[in-house]
């Protein structure tokens, strides 16, 4: 069994026995044979995916009236994996997502860490700094380093303890998130799952 969550730089796939990523830019779909089960929030390569007939797009087996219409299908997939939890997914966008009971009772959308980093560059030279995710976060900051890792982590850390549930991070930048939310749990398949759990209520192979 093949499942693929496409992104809009790289298709990551997952076999029965290892992980991998190709490039959106230079990998073709139409040379994998055997049949594909994907979600995609890239929509020119869902265009591509459509007339491939061993790519089956997973999304199709969601009940969408459990989510609000715009939300990117790589996290309702991994809603769909947790049934009491705050998911953390560090990508280009940090996004976080509340589930409860098995339900999900919302989120919101950060800006990610390195689009931030820039943010604070492109106001003025004297803010290029990278993020100190080991900065103390319950005192006040004494340098510029320090000062904008604080003023990006503070609240993000602050609202996602706040609703006192287990954290799972995943994502690009959860091993640096890890530094601050130390006793969330990394789960790097946690979309994969997402997937197998649709397909197992789906009946699908």
């Amino acid at each position: 069994m093949l499942l693929c969550d496409i992104g809009n730089t790289s298709y990551h796939f997952l076999d029965d026995f290892k992980s991998y990523k190709e490039s959106v830019n230079s990998f073709d779909p139409s040379t994998v044979d055997e049949k594909v089960y994907y979600i995609s929030v890239n929509a020119k390569v869902k265009t591509i995916l459509d007339g491939l007939t061993n790519w089956i797009d997973l999304s199709e087996f969601i009940d969408m009236k459990n989510y609000y219409e715009t939300m990117g299908i790589d996290r309702i997939f991994a809603v769909e994996a947790l049934s009491d939890a705050v998911i953390v997914d560090a990508g280009s966008a940090i996004t976080v997502d509340v589930v409860k009971e098995g339900v999900f009772r919302g989120g919101f959308i950060y800006p990610g860490v390195n689009a931030m980093e820039k943010t604070y560059a492109n106001i003025s030279p004297a803010l290029s700094y990278s993020f100190n995710f080991e900065c103390e976060l319950d005192i006040m900051p004494k340098n510029s380093q320090d000062a904008i890792s604080y003023g990006f982590l503070k609240t993000l850390y602050s609202e996602v303890i706040s609703h006192d549930m287990p954290i799972v991070l995943t994502g690009g930048d959860s091993q640096e998130l890890k530094k601050i939310f130390k006793d969330a749990k990394i789960d790097e398949e946690l979309i994969f799952r997402g997937m197998k759990k649709i397909m197992k209520k789906a009946n699908i192979c």
